[in-house]
């Protein structure tokens, strides 16, 4: 006998049910014993934050964002090793910020690049530059943080 056809639902009926399945959050992982821990959501903010309002910034330094697919585990613990040596903000698991000169950028992506040519392999890896107005108007969705008043805060005036 063939198998029915599943429906096709939308994806906030899919997490209704998986709602109602008792899916609950899951714990938070450490790998490696806790070293590639990401730090909590308003820590990097915060740090994103620091980089982005530096004063006064230099002319020849510029943000970058540095996203990566890769499968195998090894490489893509070393890549984050690497990248946090030079200097890069881990943002998400696969996504660092560097704000850096266009030269120390460019060894980054010769550097990753070497390491991508090196074996056989379907990952990707991604490096674009970002304008500080393009992180200022970045939205957040998933926590209580309110970007906007992170990265515009109010003026006071006091009498």
């Amino acid at each position: 006998m063939a198998k029915p056809k599943n429906a096709e639902i939308s994806l906030k009926e899919a997490l209704k049910r998986l709602q109602t399945a008792g899916l609950t959050k899951p714990p938070a992982i450490a790998c490696n014993g806790g070293e590639d821990e990401i730090l909590p959501l308003p820590l990097r903010l915060q740090k994103i934050l620091n980089i982005v309002q530096l004063q006064p910034k230099k002319a020849v330094n510029m943000n970058y964002l540095i996203m990566y697919d890769i499968e195998d585990n090894k490489v893509r613990r070393h890549i984050a090793k690497y990248l946090e040596k030079k200097g890069c903000l881990r943002i998400q698991k696969s996504v660092f910020m560097a704000n850096t000169t266009h030269k120390h950028f460019s060894e980054i992506h010769e550097t990753l690049k070497d390491i991508n040519e090196i074996y056989q392999n379907t990952d990707s890896i991604i490096l674009v530059p970002v304008n500080v107005a393009d992180v200022r108007s970045m939205k957040l969705i998933g926590s209580n943080v309110n970007i906007d008043v992170l990265t515009n805060p109010p003026n006071t005036l006091f009498f």
